[in-house]
């Protein structure tokens, strides 16, 4: 065996670059999913319109908008409640709105093409209710509801939409069931210099 002067054989190379720093993480922006998300089902009521029924009194002109609102706030504290130290959101929201209708009859074939949609149909339910009548009594219904602290919250919308429920699974959102899908976001903060 030989001797080996072991002040001449190094432990380490000290040529070597310095190890690199490790990396920072931090959270930049908003997570990464939803704030709140809830499937509401039922038919959508839109809110907005109101008569005149004497007495100087004015009421809903849709019958719907009651039950879907009543709809809504069940669903979403029921959602709400599962989310453990949930708080009523007080950021800038952005909002997803996904509304679900079944089609009528007459869009669908008969015969052997009973169960297929007519070339003749729609694509998109673009009859009443109206889509902006949607959205305000689900807002509203999500303040009560105790889901953000005002509706004024939401500054943006991401999917706001009317579809049928034939377009389950080509849509993200839309239902099997007349309902709406919803889902709140942290609204994305302006780029620099905007």
């Amino acid at each position: 065996m030989t001797d080996i002067d072991m002040g001449t054989v190094p432990l380490f190379d000290v040529e070597a670059a310095e190890p690199a720093p490790a990396p920072v993480l931090s959270v930049v922006g908003p997570p990464p999913g939803p704030l709140f998300e809830v499937v509401v089902r039922g038919i959508p009521g839109p809110q907005g319109s109101k008569r005149h029924v004497g007495g100087g009194r004015m009421i809903e002109s849709s019958a719907k908008v009651k039950p879907w609102r009543e709809a809504v706030v069940w669903a979403s504290v029921a959602a709400r409640t599962k989310i453990r130290g949930f708080t009523a959101l007080t950021v800038p929201l952005r909002a997803d709105m996904v509304f679900s209708f079944a089609r009528p009859k007459g869009h669908m074939g008969t015969g052997r093409n009973a169960g297929l949609v007519r070339q003749s149909a729609p694509p998109r339910p673009h009859v009443p209710p109206d889509l902006s009548k949607l959205a305000r009594s689900t807002e509203d219904a999500l303040t009560t509801a105790g889901v953000y602290r005002d509706d004024a919250l939401i500054v943006d919308y991401g999917v706001l939409g009317k579809w049928y429920t034939t377009d389950r699974g080509r849509v993200p959102g839309v239902l099997d069931s007349p309902g709406c899908t919803i889902r709140l976001w942290a609204a994305e903060e302006p780029e620099a210099g905007r």
